[in-house]
């Protein structure tokens, strides 16, 4: 992986801008973890969990942590969010400082491949919601068990991104993925 050395805001104005977007983006993830952790709760509670449902919630939370969170958060998109939010500047145009937080999720303002990404997430996240909404207990609270380990490791890797940004310490970048060439001689 390369680094990527932010530069830190530097006048009130660009903390401003830095502090409204980092605490959108977390603002987002709190959200949700904090409307789906009552559900996995009640589901791990209310004496439905056999031993077979244990052992599904251990392998789920494990999948989750290492695909969304470690993998999906830590690896990509904090890294990406992180260095976006620090991109901004008091030159920076009116609409990237006021709508921080989307600008660091890539909503716009960014490479088409990362724009196409972002609102195929947010398209298919809201897909899985209908659906997961409908399961019953305690399958429902096994999904979101999941789902709030993915987004407690990402918001999580999310500020250590913001503080090691913030005190002038390099965030890792993803690496560029290489071409694969035909082994074959033509």
């Amino acid at each position: 992986m390369t680094s990527y050395i932010p530069q830190r805001p530097g006048t009130w104005g660009e903390w401003l801008t830095f502090v409204w977007g980092a605490c959108g983006v977390l603002a987002v993830l709190s959200q949700a973890v904090w409307k789906l952790a009552p559900l996995t709760w009640a589901a791990f509670v209310g004496g439905q969990m056999l031993p077979y449902h244990w052992l599904i919630v251990v392998l789920w939370v494990c999948a989750n942590a290492y695909m969304e969170g470690y993998r999906g958060f830590q690896l990509s998109y904090s890294p990406m969010v992180a260095e976006r939010l620090f991109s901004l500047r008091h030159d920076s145009p009116w609409h990237h400082r006021v709508l921080a937080p989307f600008y660091g999720m890539g909503m716009f303002a960014a490479p088409k491949r990362r724009m196409i990404v972002a609102w195929t997430l947010v398209v298919v996240i809201s897909l899985l919601i209908v659906v997961i909404r409908r399961l019953p207990q305690p399958w429902r609270g096994i999904v979101d068990a999941g789902v709030v380990v993915g987004l407690m490791w990402g918001a999580l890797s999310f500020v250590v991104f913001l503080v090691r940004g913030a005190l002038g310490h390099p965030i890792p970048k993803r690496r560029e993925r290489k071409r694969r060439t035909s082994s074959y001689v033509s």
